[in-house]
């Protein structure tokens, strides 16, 4: 029986078009700077997304941390939601490896910082204070369900970066997802940051990496920081290829993968015992009534037990659990699901 995979985006495995470009890759040695699929993608990338360059990077985790590295000193300060994925899920790195200190402010319920909040997270021009040097956003955010943040929000942080003489960085991990799901050119989502990572693992289907983009002087630094990460790469163009199909083919086909994350969410909705909790873009929340007759643990290990179905309880909240559609779960797989955990729950 073949398995559904809904436990993340991050379980997408290369399409058939990114393995025979893997296979005929033309690859150099990228800390040259001559390995020409490496160089191409990053064309690509920063073009796509309106900057002047970029830089290939391991992981979005590793692009987030070399933009912050990038454009803080030690000691310096950024402004940064409660719930997001540098704050929560990339281990500090920011305070281990650069001395840089997270001023938290609440992330609303659809994803956004409150301007009032930013204005206050400020610190003044006083000595026992750290220097306030960068805000970051995420879109989509993850901890808010996926939710995509507005172009026209994304403009008002951008203006009030530049009103504070602030830096303004984006953790784009699923941006393209924001851009589907809102109809817009993802360059319009970008437009006034300094510097946005993106993956282009996930709903993007490669099997490794993420671009950072931004100005060329920046991406000179980042590209510092990438080395003394253990970031910089020999032959990487294989994996560059990859990337390069993800880029050109697959961001216009993710409208696909949020309408079957909304027939799921509507199929799920009716069965007795679910609880929905919400559905936006590829994300899929929901809980076990108290009369479903079976625990959160109980539920995930007979699905994957009976139906090879794998799900896993949310670690961002008790009780919950998150299901991520991507490429390779399509409308039959949706059926599957619905009528499983239906025959599970009857």
């Amino acid at each position: 029986m073949k398995t559904i995979d809904l436990r993340s985006d991050t379980v997408s495995h290369p399409t058939p078009a990114m393995r025979e470009a893997m296979a005929r890759a033309e690859v150099g040695d990228d800390v040259y700077h001559d390995d020409p699929t490496v160089n191409q993608l990053e064309a690509d990338a920063a073009a796509l997304l309106g900057k002047e360059a970029a830089v290939f990077v391991t992981s979005g985790t590793q692009g987030n941390l070399c933009a912050l590295l990038a454009h803080c000193n030690r000691g310096e300060s950024i402004i940064i939601g409660d719930t997001s994925h540098i704050f929560r899920y990339e281990q500090g790195g920011m305070a281990q490896l650069g001395g840089i200190l997270p001023h938290t402010v609440p992330v609303q319920p659809d994803g956004t910082l409150r301007l009032c909040d930013l204005e206050s997270a400020i610190n003044p021009d006083d000595e026992h204070k750290p220097v306030t040097r960068l805000v970051a956003l995420e879109n989509t955010h993850n901890m808010a369900g996926g939710m995509p943040l507005s172009s026209e929000y994304t403009a008002h942080v951008a203006d009030f970066a530049r009103r504070n003489q602030l830096l303004f960085h984006i953790d784009g991990a699923r941006i393209f997802n924001a851009a589907a799901a809102l109809g817009v050119d993802v360059k319009a989502l970008t437009e006034g940051a300094d510097s946005v990572t993106f993956c282009l693992s996930k709903g993007l289907c490669a099997p490794v990496g993420s671009v950072l983009v931004g100005g060329r002087d920046f991406i000179r630094r980042a590209r510092r920081a990438r080395k003394v990460l253990g970031g910089s790469l020999r032959q990487a163009g294989i994996l560059a290829a990859a990337g390069l199909v993800a880029l050109h083919t697959m961001r216009d086909r993710l409208s696909d993968d949020h309408g079957n994350a909304h027939l799921l969410a509507e199929g799920l909705s009716e069965i007795p015992g679910v609880c929905l909790k919400g559905q936006n873009t590829n994300f899929v929340f929901f809980s076990l009534a108290d009369d479903a007759g079976l625990s959160l643990d109980e539920f995930v290990g007979a699905l994957q037990r009976d139906y090879s179905i794998l799900m896993s309880p949310y670690s961002g909240e008790r009780g919950l659990i998150r299901l991520r559609t991507h490429y390779w779960i399509d409308r039959a797989a949706i059926d599957k699901v619905i009528a499983a955990v239906g025959a599970l729950l009857s």
